[in-house]
């Protein structure tokens, strides 16, 4: 069975290592260690007998033994009242603290550690596919190592969202067998289909995507059975735990994860069923976020890792995705098709796209790019336009929405590709930024680049390799190859919509990706909005209620669910912004660019607007992180379990 950990069961294993209360406020834990000797110490006014009394912000324990020692935390806020505690190395308790002091001792105190040989960040693809490259070579090797996959979301698969018409060519090398095995990919592409919309018309165009061999499915259905498959092999996955803090030791390399704090309240505090975050160390920790990772990018950033090898920043879309179940009888399994033009102007990139999937089940969605300038667009709004289209709407009609859900895509490509490794591990997957734009696909290369950096990990571990050999290994992988032959389509459209298909219809047709140049991306997506003095507001239609919904609708069909007390996890890092420049100079752009309504102008009692946070609408799907105008909004992760419960995306 696939042992998928809940918070309680993760709490239950660790009671199993645990002592009783008056052996676990004994255990020690050896500060000599470098690595760990940073962690909180815990506080308590307590003294032993025979010992003056020591400052409240410093407990120690006075013993004979060499090296100073810390107490570890061993849950004390479910072991009993402190003075029930006598006899501790012949001492007691000369001041028992208050109920009070004895949360705030708690709360202070270390975190409980799980040691791995690997520990992964994300149960997506390129995880999933790390984790499962690593034990195969385990198997051949006959070698044993322990591996650990931690997700934020509540189950493998709940925040995955793509298209997706998936390239099997990384599952083929990953598990051959994957079709004996039962893998949720079972609907061959049939027609491959590409329009031209105009607002009344739609043009048909030489396809320039090679569909042929591919597979319309559901990504989180295709994760979930990876996990599967990875359990099997012998890796622990622990879905509901979101990775919130890089651990370091004192030569600044990276040596685990932390998860946040459970079960704190709104306003700080800590609520009756508080649970300290958990460390998870490994020998190598590799980061699978996915698009912009919020650990990754300080990983980035800390060590300077675009600049290594100067690479360009980053480029995004945000994807809004519906999937539908249809009329049988217009149902086509395996149809395609993608669009350019309307309902987008010509200066914004970005295109829908229309998979008939299997079970009369139908994936509709508008992918934008996130440089657009005009701050009044609304990529949700625009997406609820779309599908009243003549030539869309009739496919829609008669049919009914079984899910919604939005998330941002690298766009950046072969020129945004940092340097991928630091000190005690790497980025894979879209933490990187392996999509293939042109061709609209990621999850190929996410995997590949899973694999080959469990393959790297592996050597660290077992033979001895520098895992800079992961850099070595993309570089000479397929990755690379297909990545530089896409590189210059993305760029093309900075001039305009017509520029950018000569352009890349040129690259395509005609050098075959063979430019003896690359171009460059133009502004980063934060700065491409402009005052929206020069634009006009954008009238949008009301919705239908049966073609086009409003957000709230749609935030329901897409299962979110947060705690609604606690602390906001999308923080303002100058919270006078919203209201002296974002609203007056930008027309407040974060009520639109977000598709779940998070962020909202309501005026106060005075009629001066001011902007509300609605977290717990959170989608994850990262776009104020990246299109906020001055970047001023900080994402961050919520309590473990949080967000949206994807289960056919």
């Amino acid at each position: 069975m696939f042992r998928f950990l809940s918070s309680s069961t993760l709490k239950s294993l660790k009671a199993n290592h645990r002592t009783s209360w008056a052996s676990c406020f004994l255990t020690l834990c050896n500060s000599s260690n470098p690595e760990y000797s940073s962690r909180q110490n815990p506080c308590c006014d307590f003294s032993l007998s025979g010992h003056s009394a020591k400052p409240p912000d410093c407990l120690s324990f006075h013993s004979n033994l060499a090296g100073a020692r810390y107490f570890s935390s061993c849950y004390l806020s479910n072991c009993g009242k402190f003075d029930t505690l006598c006899g501790i190395g012949g001492g007691f308790l000369r001041n028992p603290p208050s109920v009070g002091q004895m949360r705030n001792f708690c709360s202070e105190m270390r975190r409980e550690s799980m040691d791995y040989d690997v520990v992964i960040v994300g149960a997506g693809p390129a995880g999933l596919s790390a984790a499962i490259r690593l034990k195969q070579l385990c198997i051949e090797k006959g070698v044993d190592m322990s591996v650990c996959v931690v997700e934020k979301g509540a189950d493998v698969g709940a925040h995955i969202l793509s298209g997706n018409v998936f390239e099997p060519r990384a599952l083929n090398e990953l598990i051959p067998e994957w079709k004996e095995n039962q893998a949720p990919i079972d609907t061959p592409v049939s027609s491959d289909k590409f329009w031209f919309l105009t607002k009344d018309r739609a043009f048909s165009l030489p396809s320039p995507f090679d569909n042929k061999g591919n597979y319309v499915i559901s990504l989180s259905q295709l994760v979930r059975w990876m996990g599967m498959k990875a359990e099997e092999l012998g890796v622990e996955i622990y879905p509901g735990f979101a990775a919130s803090e890089v651990l370091y030791n004192i030569n600044h390399e990276v040596v685990g994860i932390a998860t946040n704090d459970m079960g704190v309240a709104k306003d700080g505090t800590r609520k009756d069923n508080f649970q300290r975050g958990v460390e998870l160390k490994g020998k190598v920790t590799l980061f699978a976020e996915g698009c912009r990772g919020s650990l990754s990018e300080k990983i980035m950033r800390e060590y300077n890792l675009r600049e290594k090898v100067q690479a360009q920043h980053q480029t995004y879309a945000l994807g809004i995705k519906e999937v539908w179940e249809i009329d049988p009888s217009k149902h086509q399994p395996g149809f395609v098709l993608h669009t350019l033009g309307w309902p987008l102007d010509h200066k914004t990139y970005g295109g829908s796209f229309l998979y008939h999937m299997k079970d009369n089940m139908v994936s509709i969605g508008l992918v934008v790019a996130l440089n657009y300038q005009n701050p009044y667009l609304n990529p949700y709004e625009e997406f609820q336009r779309l599908k009243h289209h003549s030539a869309i709407k009739p496919m829609l009609e008669g049919g009914s929405v079984l899910q919604y859900g939005a998330r941002t895509l690298n766009e950046g490509g072969f020129q945004s590709i940092p340097y991928p490794v630091f000190p005690g591990g790497a980025l894979i997957g879209c933490s990187a930024g392996f999509l293939n734009v042109p061709k609209i696909k990621g999850t190929h290369t996410a995997m590949k680049s899973g694999m080959l950096a469990a393959e790297t990990a592996f050597g660290v571990l077992h033979e001895g390799l520098a895992m800079d050999k992961y850099w070595e290994k993309l570089c000479n992988s397929w990755i690379w190859e297909e990545l530089h032959r896409a590189r210059n389509y993305r760029p093309a459209f900075e001039y305009g919509l017509l520029p950018g298909l000569t352009l890349s219809a040129i690259e395509h047709y005609i050098t075959k990706g063979r430019s003896p140049w690359t171009m460059k991306h133009g502004k980063p997506d934060h700065k491409a909005t402009n005052v929206a003095r020069l634009h006009s507001p954008i009238e949008y239609p009301k919705p239908d209620g049966v073609i086009s919904f409003d957000v709230p609708t749609s935030l329901y069909r897409s299962n979110t669910n947060h705690d609604h007390d606690q602390p906001v996890h999308l923080r303002l890092k100058d919270p006078t912004i919203p209201e002296q420049l974002n609203w007056p100079e930008y027309a407040g752009p974060e009520s639109r660019y977000c598709p779940a309504r998070v962020y909202e102008y309501l005026p106060d009692d005075s009629g001066k607007m001011k902007l509300q946070v609605n977290a717990q609408n959170c989608l994850h799907c990262k776009a104020c992180d990246i299109k906020d105008p001055t970047q001023n909004i900080e994402w961050t992760v919520p309590e473990g379990g949080g967000g949206p419960g994807y289960t056919v995306m």
